[in-house]
């Protein structure tokens, strides 16, 4: 069996919570991870995550039992794609929401195998041997910025346009979804969250917390709030954990290819 928590903070800066985070175990044998950032100024940020949690949880929670990983990878796109229709198509009708739009990160596991499914710059990480491996690659422009050599990675972390994304869901009729299959195996953690907390938090204390079998799920996630928050906490701050449990942590587990 798989533990999940999640946890959110306002943070010390913000007057909303934009963030959205919703975690499922069905009956069908499937868990399900969806953390949202949501943007676009007062009430259209939380609107549009909202939006993107409630849609893409409705769609994956009526599933099949079963299902090939073919299928899976189907169904996350299909669900997130659902949901930028959603968005987009709400602030086309109402001009208090124009421009809205969120980040997203989706997370379907059929027993321990599954595909993280991501837009925007939310990130989720692996926790292997006390190392956090980022899965997901930022939309934003000093990612791309850095990937053609114009800045370094020190400078990334000071750039003044730092928090421009260049991918968010419902800000187009269009989007593109990043796909990448996962396998949670014993002694290891998924990670998923808004990047109040990546923005803040390095990878090493985020591995060296995530990774503390001895201390309890939700308090290894209210330990990564608090971090955020001694940081400064100028954003707001949602993470989602998951974790094998040890009794099944002997039982095969099936590997899934792209």
């Amino acid at each position: 069996m798989i533990k999940t928590v999640h946890a959110s903070n306002i943070g010390r800066v913000r007057s909303v919570n934009e963030d959205s985070v919703w975690i499922g175990q069905l009956p069908q044998g499937y868990t399900i991870g969806i953390v949202a950032d949501g943007m676009g100024g007062h009430q259209a940020g939380d609107t549009a995550s909202r939006l993107a949690v409630d849609t893409i949880a409705g769609d994956l929670s009526a599933l099949e039992e079963g299902m090939s990983a073919e299928g899976i990878s189907a169904a996350v796109s299909d669900a997130i794609l659902h949901a930028n229709d959603v968005i987009y198509s709400e602030a086309s009708k109402n001009e208090k929401y124009h421009n809205m739009g969120t980040t997203v990160e989706v997370l379907l596991l059929q027993d321990v195998s599954g595909i993280i499914g991501h837009i925007g710059d939310s990130r989720a990480y692996k926790i292997v041997n006390g190392e956090a491996i980022q899965l997901t690659e930022d939309h934003t422009l000093v990612n791309e910025l850095f990937k053609s050599g114009q800045i370094s990675l020190e400078e990334m972390k000071t750039h003044p346009r730092r928090n421009v994304i260049m991918r968010a869901l419902g800000t187009d009729p269009e989007v593109s979804v990043d796909l990448y299959p996962v396998t949670l195996s014993a002694g290891e953690v998924l990670l998923l969250c808004s990047d109040g907390l990546s923005s803040l938090v390095s990878g090493e204390h985020i591995a060296q917390i995530s990774g503390m079998r001895d201390v309890p799920l939700d308090e290894r996630a209210d330990r990564l709030l608090q971090l955020a928050l001694l940081a400064g906490g100028d954003d707001n701050i949602t993470v989602a954990l998951f974790e094998l449990q040890d009794e099944v942590a002997g039982q095969s587990i099936k590997e899934w290819d792209s």
